[in-house]
């Protein structure tokens, strides 16, 4: 494609061979329907099941998926970066392999950001009063979720309720500028991809969404939420070094 696409879509995937073909074809159809030109990215990381091979050959039929193929399992931040920072439509979402969030919440997004035009980072927030749970987490996750939100927002880590949830759309320029920054392969990704953008100046809003849960997530109750827990106490001082080390640079 030579003309940019409105809208960019990046998927990270790692040992998605049995989620990721019902999501491409999901993706493929929406793209079909949308009046808007539009560009699928999925971001495979190093693995043993075929997930690269599914996404290729998917790609091959459909003009407007692109695949990146990651030599290395470096984790879910450093595929959402890459994908990011390849996408080229004016509004760029990243979300789930599983689409835990359903691609017809894409539509909402848009519009809100087309009538906003102050807000140039959008997230779903699925402890909005009208956000719609069709199947929920175990107990235990939405617990433990919870209480990792509380925790962020105790001590001004993150300026949002709900800061895991995988979807959220940003404008191109915001994207570019957030994830030239962004440093963290991890799951607690997402904490600094928000800390960043509040701290470069650009207005965070967030919109109630269907969530249907995933029994096949990746995430590992017990290691990586210590992980995570671990990596967001320490974001703060990885984006104030981070822009400390930029305006040195740009020091005469």
């Amino acid at each position: 494609m030579s003309a940019d696409p409105f809208l960019s879509i990046v998927i990270p995937a790692y040992h998605e061979a049995r989620r990721l073909p019902r999501t491409l074809e999901e993706l493929a159809r929406f793209s079909e329907e949308l009046g808007w030109p539009c560009e699928v990215i999925i971001v495979v990381e190093q693995g043993t099941d075929g997930t690269l091979e599914i996404a290729a050959g998917v790609a091959a039929r459909q003009a407007h998926f692109v695949v990146i193929d990651s030599p290395v399992q470096r984790g879910k931040g450093h595929a959402v970066r890459t994908g990011m920072l390849r996408a080229r439509g004016e509004v760029v979402f990243y979300m789930d392999a599983d689409l835990s969030v359903p691609l017809r919440e894409v539509g909402a997004f848009v519009d809100y950001l087309r009538t906003r035009p102050e807000v140039q980072v959008l997230i779903g927030n699925r402890q909005h009063a009208a956000s719609r749970i069709t199947r929920a987490q175990s107990w235990l996750r939405r617990t433990m979720g919870q209480m990792f939100n509380r925790i962020l927002q105790a001590v001004a880590l993150a300026p949002a309720r709900d800061t895991q949830c995988g979807f959220k759309a940003f404008r191109r320029s915001a994207a570019r500028e957030i994830f030239a920054r962004q440093r963290l392969d991890g799951f607690a990704f997402d904490v600094e991809v928000l800390l960043l953008a509040e701290r470069l100046g650009y207005q965070i809003a967030d919109l109630p969404v269907e969530w249907i849960n995933s029994p096949e997530s990746k995430v590992s109750i017990v290691r990586d939420s210590w992980q995570m827990l671990g990596d967001a106490l320490r974001v703060r001082r990885l984006v104030e070094r981070t822009l400390a080390e930029e305006r040195k640079k740009a020091e005469p």
